[in-house]
């Protein structure tokens, strides 16, 4: 049994962390294996990061939860059952409580406490970072577990003021139960929460207009309780399972393709696109065959594919055809998972409205208007996305040295040393940052070597009386740099998507994350490390 909540030991931490979800609750873990003090301020008056906030209808991950959980304990991974194919988002954060109360980590987070500011000072070598509440906090390093998908963005619709109704968004739903019964919903957003929400809004309102900017591709979830036995059968295998996945492109242990899908015959493509979209999950059908991100017509095969399965679940083809998406290649933003979102614009009163044929004009009192006219409404969900992978860290905008902001030094685009450090930012780190697969990835596989490989590089530094690192400016423009080059020989930037900040106005379009896989990632920061830290500066406290 975990032992009962204490005090965190007296005096300042050897380092601060910003955000207790995964990342963070697994850096309060290691740095404590490693001696060292931490102190984590998490906004939340709860831990759990996203799974914390969001909680609207059918939040699912869409990473199998048996990969989904993590892998640094052999005996967590053994004593935990899941019930479900797809973790939901009470089970999974019933998961991270359990970590953090098996692992006694509730001691050293502060909730309730949201950062606002933090800046580098450079006499004192601390990181000084400000609360809301005006406290202020120092310790030598400053980690940001801030999440890749934390702030949500601005939603872009006018006139929510003048609504009349209920006004809900997908990141920021409230705590208690919310029933939609008799109502009159309109969801605004066809991304991931708002394919995940609609189905099960739809289920319980009266009518439900969803709003869509751009169509998206989205997979069959195939979840269900997990069999007998199958659990079981993993755990007798999880070391060699997390290996593989330590070593695979996303995270996800499963074979390699070698051919190409024009290689094949029509019918022998078919049947395997038809296998996994029944049985693949999130990555299965891109790792059909071995050139489905970098080659057009390739590609456009397993659209063609998606297109068919939309045209044969939804009854009017003109609906089938406005939820076809046909303006950018099927992988190149993040493909959605769901259950039941085609099949529900069969449900009476359930109605698309495409947002390209007529144009979002705003909110009105009663409902949402487009150039065509209105649509009466009496709640608002807003499934408008996030500024992805840097709003959190502009948002606390660091000061680094000579008091430069962050927000300036990333003023065309952010740039980071392997994903994880920015050159003028001492002892400031990143887990899951701009330039790692992050987002391409098994959220949980990379966050975990994240922490391992920033604790281990603080303890090295740590043991040699060094009291300083910084990223290189030359090896930063190195790693940004080849970050586009391995984007700009796939299809990812043909795509208008968050990965590359598109859905956020003014933001600097530059593709965030690393499309190399988390294996050839691995191996650089493996060999990074190996060399004693190359691309990095370290001097003496």
């Amino acid at each position: 049994m975990p032992s009962a909540p204490r005090p965190s030991p007296h005096g300042r931490p050897d380092v601060l962390v910003v955000g207790a979800g995964f990342a963070g609750l697994y850096l309060l873990h290691r740095l404590r294996e490693l001696g060292m003090r931490a102190l984590a301020l998490e906004a939340g008056a709860g831990i759990g990061g996203t799974w914390y906030w969001n909680r609207y209808p059918g939040a699912r991950c869409d990473v199998e939860s048996m990969d989904y959980s993590y892998s640094f304990d052999p005996a967590l991974e053994q004593e935990w059952s899941w019930t479900r194919r797809y973790p939901g988002q009470a089970e999974i954060l019933g998961y991270i409580e359990h970590v953090a109360d098996r692992f006694d980590l509730r001691r050293d987070v502060r909730t309730r406490t949201r950062a606002a500011s933090a800046a580098w000072d450079a006499s004192d070598r601390l990181w000084r970072v400000r609360t809301e509440a005006g406290d202020t906090c120092a310790a030598p390093y400053l980690v940001m577990a801030t999440g890749c998908l934390s702030v949500p963005k601005a939603p872009g619709v006018e006139g929510l003021e003048r609504f009349g109704g209920r006004v809900f968004h997908t990141g920021r739903w409230p705590h208690e139960e919310v029933s939609f019964a008799g109502r009159r919903v309109a969801v605004i957003g066809t991304g991931s929460s708002g394919i995940q929400a609609v189905p099960v809004i739809a289920e319980e309102a009266a009518e439900v207009t969803v709003f869509q900017r751009t169509a998206n591709f989205s997979l069959p979830a195939n979840d269900r309780p997990l069999a007998p036995g199958e659990q079981e059968a993993l755990k007798a295998r999880y070391r060699e399972h997390r290996a593989q996945a330590r070593r695979s492109p996303t995270g996800i242990p499963g074979p390699r393709a070698d051919r190409s899908a024009l290689e094949v015959p029509e019918a022998e493509r078919t049947a395997a696109y038809r296998h996994a979209w029944e049985h693949g999950g999130l990555f299965g059908m891109l790792r059909s065959y071995s050139d489905l991100t970098t080659d057009a017509d390739a590609n456009a095969t397993a659209a063609d594919f998606i297109r068919a399965r939309i045209s044969e679940a939804v009854d009017d083809p003109a609906t089938a055809e406005a939820l076809s998406p046909r303006t950018h290649p099927f992988g190149t933003k993040r493909p959605c998972i769901d259950s039941g979102y085609y099949t529900a614009f069969n449900r009476e009163g359930v109605r698309l409205v495409d947002l390209r044929a007529e144009p979002l004009a705003g909110a009105v009192p009663g409902g949402v208007a487009t150039a065509r006219g209105e649509y009466p409404a009496d709640d608002l969900v807003l499934a408008t996305g996030y500024d992805a992978m840097t709003g959190a860290l502009t948002a606390l905008d660091p000061h680094g040295r000579d008091g430069v902001p962050l927000r300036r030094a990333w003023a065309e685009g952010p740039a980071a040393h392997l994903g994880v450090a920015v050159a003028g930012f001492p002892n400031l780190f990143t887990v899951t940052g701009p330039g790692s697969p992050s987002v391409l990835s098994n959220m949980v596989v990379s966050i975990e070597q994240h922490v391992e490989w920033i604790t281990d590089l603080i303890a090295w530094a740590r043991d040699r009386g060094t009291g300083v690192v910084e990223a290189e400016p030359a090896a930063q423009r190195w790693w940004t740099d080849h970050v586009q080059e391995v984007a700009a020989a796939t299809l990812f930037p043909r795509a208008d998507s968050w990965y590359t900040g598109a859905n956020v106005p003014g933001k600097p379009r530059v593709f965030l994350p690393y499309p190399g896989g988390v294996d050839v990632y691995r191996d650089v920061l493996e060999g990074v490390a190996s060399s004693g830290y190359e691309g990095f500066r370290l001097s003496r406290a």
